[in-house]
C-alpha cells in the first residue's frame, strides 16, 4: 500500500546515523578533514568489522616491470551492497571475478575519503591483487577543504599521516590521491610535501604500497587535466608510485608520456572511461581499442567505471555480458595474474553471491545472498560467442547445487560419440617438492556426463606431463595419464580423491575433461551433458592442521539488546566476538560459519544439555574477522536462551566439526542493553 505526500511529510525522520551505536556494521567514508584529524573512525563500533583478513601473497610487494592493468571501481556512487560487511540479500549485486586480468583495484567514491569495504580488499588480495582507497577533494567545498589541509607543512605531514594509519589499519594497500579544484599556488609546495610524506609513510607502514596521482591539478595550482605526462604534472609523479591519466588523451600521448617517464613508464596509467564520455576508442564494447594502442606502447592502462556493464544493464544478462566484456580485456591485455603459487589451494568457485548456502552438499540456508568477502579463488574460463547449441557451455552458476558454499562450474551442452570436451580453470605456477600432495574434487551430474579433472606439469627440463583425475573403471581409455581414485558418495555428489608425489615438477594448468561413457550407441551420434563441478582442492599431505578445541578460545557477546515484540516474541541483537586464548602464528583464520540454535528449558544446566528439547542449529551468516553482530534475531516467547555457535573453516577448505566448535549462550529474558555474557560451553 502507498502513502500519501502527506502522510510521507509526518512520517518520523529517521536519527543521523551514529558510528559509535552498535547497529548492523556497514562500511562508510570519512567526508570531513575534522574527522581525519580527531581519528574518530576508530572509535566507531563499525572499525573492526571492517578491517580485512586476508593477506596479499607473500611474492607481492613492488609490482612486476611490465605493462600493467589498474581497475577503478566506480559504481553508483560507491558503498551500494558492498556497504553491508557481513553480506546482504541482494545476490544481484554488482561484483568483478576477473581479478586474474589486473594488478590494482581502486574503490572510488565521491567522499573525502574512500575506504574500501574490505570485502574488496579480502577478494582482490586472494587473487593477488593491490586495493587502494581514494582521497578527493572537487569544486569549490574542495579548494576549502586544501586550504585547510595544506595550511602548513605540518598540517599537509598531518593529515598524511591519517591516511596512511587508516590503510596499515584497516589491511589495504595505498591511496589514489585526486585534487579536482584549483589551488592557491602558494600552497603548493605544501601539497608536495603532503604528495610525497604520504608516499613515504605508506612504504614505511605498508610494504609494497602504492600512492597514485591524478592528472588534474597542476603545478601552477590550475585545475587543467593534461591527458599525457608533461612538466605540468611530472613533479607529482617524480614523488609518488605512479599517476593515473586522465582519459581523454590523443593517440599518440601514450608514447609521448613513455619517453618522458623512461625507466619509470610502466608507472603511468593511461586512463580509459568504459562508459566512453571522451576517451580514445569510445569505451564500453570498444574499450580493447584503447587496451590495445597502450599495450603497444608499453605503459599501463587504468580502466575506470567497468560497473558500465552492470549499470546500462548489457543484453543478455549481467554474468553474460560482464564474462564477453572482460574476455575483451583478456584478449587484448592477457593474463596477468596466475594462481595458486603454493598450498593449501581450494576453491568451490563461489562468487561472492547466490541463492543458497551448502557445506559438504547439505543445504544450510536457501535465502538469496551477497557477500563478496566470501568469494574464492576464480577459475580463467574462456568465452565463447558462438550459438549456444553449438557449444559446451562452461559457467559459474549461483542457481544450481553445491558441494560448499553457494557456487559451482556448469558444464551444458552436447557431446559427439566417443568425444572429450576440455575447459580451461587455472593456470597455476605451484612448484612441487618431493612431499606427497592430496587432490580432490566433487561432481554431481547424471550417469552419463562424465567429469574429470586434467592436471598439466612442467619438469626442470622444459618436459610436459598430463595426468587425468577420472573414475576408475575408464582407465583404459586414458592409458599411461590416468590417475587412480578413491571414490565416496555424499549428498548427491561424488568426491574423487588421489595422492600424487611430483618431485622437481611444476603444476602449469588444471582444466576440466567431460566424457561420456563406452555403451553410447552408434546410431546415437551426439547426447545431452549435464555436470557440476563442486570444488577443487590440492595441499599437503604434511601439513594437514587441527583446529584449536572449543577450550581453546574465549567467546563473548557484547551490547546485548532485547526488545519485546509482538505475541510475546523478542528481537535478540548482540555483538558476538571471539579469540584464541594463546594466539599461534600458524593458526591464523580468516572466515567462520555463525550458527544459533534456540533453547527452550527455563531451568539450564550444563550437565543436562542434552536432555532439553532444542530446535536445529540455523545459519545466521559467516564472519571474516572475530567478531559477528547480530541484529534484529527474532526468538519465541518460549524461547529462554539461545546458543550461538562459531565454526572455523580452514584456507584448506575444511571445517570444525559443530560439537567441536566454540559456543555461548544468551539469555533471552533479561530486557537489558547493558549486560555481556562470556564463557563456553
Amino acid at each position: 500500500m502507498s502513502i500519501s505526500k502527506d502522510e510521507a511529510m509526518l512520517a518520523p525522520v529517521p536519527p543521523p546515523f551514529d558510528p559509535t551505536k552498535p547497529s548492523t556494521p556497514i562500511s562508510f567514508p570519512i567526508k570531513t578533514l575534522q574527522d581525519l584529524a580527531s581519528r574518530s573512525y576508530f572509535d566507531s563500533f563499525h572499525f573492526s568489522f571492517n578491517r580485512s583478513s586476508v593477506s596479499l601473497r607473500q611474492n607481492i610487494g613492488v609490482l612486476p616491470d611490465r605493462s600493467r592493468l589498474l581497475v577503478c571501481h566506480d559504481m553508483k556512487g560507491g558503498y551500494v551492497d558492498d556497504k553491508w560487511v557481513q553480506g546482504c540479500g541482494n545476490n544481484t549485486g554488482f561484483a568483478i571475478w576477473n581479478w586474474y586480468l589486473m594488478d590494482v583495484f581502486v574503490y572510488f567514491s565521491h567522499s573525502l575519503v574512500t575506504l574500501p569495504p574490505p570485502c574488496w580488499t579480502n577478494t582482490a588480495h586472494r587473487h593477488g591483487v593491490k586495493v587502494l582507497g581514494t582521497f578527493i577533494t572537487e569544486w569549490d567545498e574542495g579548494k576549502a577543504t586544501c586550504k585547510e589541509l595544506l595550511a602548513t607543512k605540518e598540517s599537509a605531514q598531518m593529515y598524511a599521516e591519517r591516511l596512511a594509519e587508516l590503510a596499515a589499519a584497516l589491511g589495504f594497500d595505498g591511496w589514489l590521491i585526486n585534487i579536482e579544484n584549483v589551488i592557491d599556488q602558494v600552497q603548493i609546495p605544501n601539497l608536495k610535501t603532503f604528495v610525497s610524506h604520504l608516499t613515504k609513510a605508506m612504504h614505511s607502514s605498508v610494504p609494497g604500497s602504492l600512492v597514485i596521482w591524478y592528472d588534474s591539478v597542476t603545478v601552477e595550482g590550475s585545475l587543467a587535466w593534461q591527458d599525457q605526462l608533461n612538466e605540468m604534472n611530472k613533479p607529482f609523479f617524480d614523488i609518488c608510485d605512479g599517476i593515473f591519466m586522465n582519459y581523454t588523451w590523443k593517440e599518440n600521448y601514450p608514447k609521448t608520456s613513455a619517453k618522458i617517464a623512461g625507466d619509470r613508464k610502466h608507472d603511468v596509467y593511461m586512463g580509459i572511461d568504459v562508459f566512453g564520455r571522451g576517451s580514445f576508442g569510445g569505451g564500453q564494447w570498444k574499450a580493447n581499442v584503447a587496451l590495445d594502442l597502450l599495450k603497444s606502447s608499453d605503459v599501463s592502462a587504468a580502466l575506470f567505471a567497468p560497473g558500465w556493464v552492470y549499470e546500462t544493464d548489457q543484453p543478455p544478462d549481467y554474468h553474460t555480458a560482464q564474462n564477453k566484456w572482460w574476455s575483451l580485456v583478456e584478449k587484448s591485455w592477457g593474463i596477468v595474474q596466475t594462481y595458486p603459487q603454493s598450498l593449501p589451494f581450494y576453491t568451490d568457485f563461489n562468487q561472492g553471491l547466490g541463492s543458497h548456502v551448502s557445506l559438504q552438499g547439505q543445504k544450510l540456508s536457501d535465502a538469496p545472498w551477497y557477500n563478496i568477502s566470501c568469494q574464492n579463488l576464480q577459475p580463467l574460463l574462456e568465452y565463447d560467442e558462438r550459438n549456444k547449441s553449438e557449444i559446451m557451455q562452461v559457467t559459474v552458476d549461483g542457481q544450481e547445487a553445491s558441494y560448499n558454499g553457494g557456487g559451482n562450474i556448469s558444464f551444458r551442452g552436447n557431446l559427439k560419440r566417443n568425444e572429450h570436451f576440455t575447459a580451461r580453470l587455472f593456470k597455476p605456477n605451484l612448484q612441487l617438492s618431493g612431499s606427497p600432495i592430496s587432490v580432490s574434487y566433487s561432481v554431481k551430474s547424471d550417469e552419463r556426463s562424465m567429469l574429470g579433472i586434467l592436471l598439466r606439469f612442467s619438469s626442470l627440463s622444459q618436459e610436459t606431463k598430463s595426468l587425468l583425475m577420472a573414475s576408475n573403471k575408464y582407465i583404459h581409455r586414458f592409458g599411461d595419464m590416468f590417475l587412480p581414485c578413491l571414490i565416496r558418495t555424499t549428498s548427491d555428489w561424488t568426491v574423487h580423491e588421489t595422492n600424487l608425489v611430483m618431485d622437481g615438477h611444476t603444476l602449469t594448468e588444471i582444466s576440466a575433461l567431460c566424457y561420456g561413457p563406452d555403451d553410447l550407441a552408434e546410431e546415437t551420434n551426439t547426447k545431452g551433458y549435464f555436470a557440476l563441478l563442486g570444488h577443487i582442492s590440492i595441499k599437503s599431505q604434511q601439513k594437514t592442521k587441527l583446529f584449536p578445541p572449543a577450550s581453546a578460545w574465549v567467546f563473548e557477546a557484547h551490547n546485548i539488546e532485547i526488545v519485546p515484540g509482538d505475541s510475546g516474541s523478542r528481537t535478540l541483537s548482540c555483538k558476538l566476538g571471539w579469540r584464541l586464548k594463546h594466539p599461534e602464528e600458524d593458526s591464523v583464520f580468516t572466515r567462520y560459519n555463525v550458527y544459533a540454535e534456540n533453547l527452550y528449558s527455563s531451568d539450564y544446566r550444563s550437565r543436562k544439555v542434552m536432555e532439553e528439547p532444542r530446535s536445529e542449529k540455523v545459519f545466521l551468516g559467516t564472519a571474516h574477522v572475530d567478531a559477528y553482530y547480530v541484529s534484529g534475531m527474532v526468538v519465541g516467547r518460549d524461547v529462554k536462551k539461545v546458543k550461538f555457535v562459531i565454526q572455523t573453516c580452514g584456507e584448506d577448505g575444511s571445517w570444525q566439526e559443530l560439537d567441536a566448535s566454540p559456543s555461548i549462550l544468551v539469555e533471552t529474558e533479561r530486557l537489558s542493553s547493558k549486560f555481556c555474557c562470556c564463557g563456553l560451553i
